[in-house]
């Protein structure tokens, strides 16, 4: 049986919420050993105000908690800022070291504000950051995992970079980073997903693909010679591209609504897609799957996942805020530790 640590994430957004909701669905919770790293407190409060709002809840009585005490004053963990931002870092941390003490397979994390974050004195990127440092990693990478609910084919995407300003994009993609991320890519695909071959899209930097030089060089000077080595190594693989970014998720987005002859647009989708950078990964799949995608973290010693969305401060305490991408996020965390524990 799966066992899962879950962090409420920062205590003013919707973390505590988005948990509640999702564990109080039985299919969810099925056969997996969970505990919740938080604030008991916060956790029964948003409990109370949740049923007032009529919301199928799981009660925090019923549920395994390690309660973390920051600060004396749960009304101030509720306001963002540098309280707020050094409780979700003390729920990571407790979590982090449960982990590495093998007494988890697997962490499902609530989301953070990395605002709230800088403010309590922690200058992380984001989790995942923090996350590879405390498993001593440097080879990771962010992959996002969405399931169409219309025709069950399920959308890969890994980004090359992450959190950087766009204008770094071209001086920190090289050969080097993008052949660490495809190896990432189709270990994670052959090890935890079961692929043994399929087709990965390479999507490329410029408009075009740089239209052969004249909207950007990074495709002619080094993407595409770096391609051809690839195909060369990965020969159980169809390595496309690189593929012109607005083009790109045609197919994909096909796949995902089932557009024309679904099963023709299923076998015509990749089985991963590798994106360059964030925005060029990260719009087509909230377009996609916005209220079901998962951010899994590949690379680590054990299984991390996140729902795909943020803290949401502006629906905090309006009983409103969608638990799906939460519950895909546990369910994900259930699956790959499975698999792993079947090759084990």
């Amino acid at each position: 049986m799966p066992r899962l640590v879950l962090t409420m994430g920062d205590p003013a957004g919707i973390g505590a919420e988005v948990i509640l909701k999702a564990l109080a669905d039985q299919e969810v919770i099925k056969n997996i050993d969970l505990v919740v790293v938080g604030s008991r407190n916060l956790l029964t409060e948003n409990y109370e105000n949740l049923i007032k709002c009529g919301c199928v809840v799981a009660n925090p009585d019923d549920l395994f908690i390690i309660d973390v005490q920051v600060g004396s004053d749960t009304r101030l963990l509720k306001e963002v800022g540098y309280l707020s931002g050094a409780a979700s870092f003390e729920y990571m941390q407790v979590a982090i070291a449960h982990i590495l003490a093998d007494n988890f397979d697997g962490i499902v994390t609530g989301p953070i504000a990395k605002s709230a974050w800088k403010a309590a004195g922690y200058n992380y990127p984001g989790q995942t950051e923090l996350l590879a440092e405390k498993a001593g990693v440097n080879r990771f990478g962010m992959l996002f995992v969405g399931k169409s609910p219309i025709t069950g084919w399920t959308l890969r995407t890994l980004l090359a970079t992450t959190h950087i300003p766009l204008c770094e994009v071209s001086k920190t993609l090289n050969p080097e980073l993008l052949s660490r991320k495809l190896d990432l890519l189709i270990e994670c695909l052959e090890k935890d997903f079961g692929l043994k071959s399929g087709k990965i899209a390479i999507a490329g930097l410029n408009p075009h693909s740089g239209e052969m030089g004249q909207l950007g060089t990074e495709e002619i000077d080094w993407l595409i010679p770096w391609l051809e080595l690839e195909r060369e190594k990965y020969v159980n693989w169809q390595l496309q591209g690189p593929i012109p970014p607005d083009t790109m998720w045609v197919k994909p987005g096909q796949a995902w609504y089932g557009l024309g002859d679904i099963n023709h647009n299923i076998n015509n989708a990749a089985d991963g897609y590798l994106a360059l950078y964030h925005d060029q990964g990260l719009i087509p799949v909230k377009l996609m799957a916005f209220d079901r995608a998962v951010n899994t973290t590949i690379g680590l010693p054990f299984v991390r996942t996140s729902p795909d969305h943020g803290t949401a401060f502006d629906i905090v305490g309006k009983g409103i805020a969608d638990a799906t991408s939460m519950k895909a996020a546990i369910q994900l965390a259930a699956e790959l530790v499975n698999h792993k524990l079947s090759r084990e």
